[in-house]
């Protein structure tokens, strides 16, 4: 019997791989860490299981007779260092070994390949290493920047018509993807089930074209109808500014990192490694649906 075990389910990408694997018909198990977040996804078809990252006998669990499993790097921008990412790093690696299912996708970052200081990046290239002893076929799906992230800018924007900018210089273009195409190219892969040759197989996954930091402001500038500027952030500010924003000292410093690295061009698609697939949703269609309640969605 076929079925697809998508950890990460209530987030961005995997509520987006689920829906489209529904869509199609296929049995999705949906693991969860929140029983009071179940309901939603019970309606779309889903069997539940409930596990934490950090339990690596109940993720085996949640992963048996498995088709493929679906895993995301646990990211808390709250964690004071980065010592609990990494052990669930291990204990999902250490579920997929005992649970053995044929397939894993595990969503990655640009930059995973990277073995200089990426910063947040990091986590990344550390779990990729980490899959690779594991005894399952892996795909590696390597996701640029969010586009769903700039939101957060929406009430600074709104309130000051200045969006502030860790991206520099202001017109360079970045690679950037929404979350939904993602989820979407995630469920593509899962479908497939094709051999390409030796594991991992790595797919980069970015939007139908770059964005530099000017078209950004002035998306949200649409969003809010009005005028909205870049302003390019002064990189001594950058800690302080994360931190105000919610993020712990460790995490505000690895995401000052990760700029530094984007900001010399490095965080990319890996070269010549791979193919790199696009999605269809433009910057204006991902924020969208923040635009209603401005307070709401910076504050998730």
């Amino acid at each position: 019997m076929i079925m697809f075990v998508i950890f990460g389910a209530t987030g961005k990408i995997g509520k987006a791989t689920i829906t489209r694997l529904r869509a199609e018909g296929s049995p999705v198990r949906a693991v969860l860490r929140n029983p009071a977040k179940a309901a939603p996804l019970a309606a779309l078809g889903c069997e539940i299981a409930m596990a934490e990252v950090g339990d690596a006998d109940a993720m085996a669990l949640a992963m048996r007779d498995a088709t493929a499993v679906q895993l995301i790097c646990p990211i808390d921008p709250r964690a004071a260092d980065a010592s609990r990412q990494l052990q669930s790093i291990e204990r999902m690696a250490e579920a997929v070994d005992a649970a053995r299912p044929p397939r894993v996708l595990a969503i990655s970052d640009y930059g995973a390949h990277l073995t200089i200081d990426t910063g947040i990046t990091r986590l990344f290239r550390l779990m990729e290493e980490r899959f690779r002893q594991c005894s399952a076929r892996m795909v590696f799906l390597r996701s640029a920047e969010h586009m769903e992230n700039w939101a957060r800018y929406l009430k600074i924007a709104n309130e000051t018509g200045v969006m502030p900018s860790m991206h520099q210089p202001l017109a360079r273009p970045f690679p950037t993807v929404s979350a939904a195409d993602i989820g979407d190219m995630a469920a593509d892969l899962l479908l497939a089930d094709e051999d390409h040759g030796p594991s991992p197989r790595i797919v980069h996954g970015e939007g139908p074209r770059e964005y530099t930091a000017l078209e950004i402001a002035a998306a949200l500038g649409r969003l809010l109808t009005r005028r909205v500027v870049a302003h390019e952030l002064p990189r001594a500010e950058w800690p302080a500014t994360l931190i105000r924003a919610g993020l712990s000292e460790s995490y505000a410093d690895l995401i000052v990192r990760l700029s530094d690295a984007h900001n010399k061009g490095l965080i990319g698609a890996e070269a010549g490694v791979g193919e790199i697939r696009r999605g269809h949703t433009g910057l204006s269609a991902a924020l969208a649906p923040f635009r209603p309640d401005v307070r709401q969605a910076v504050s998730r």
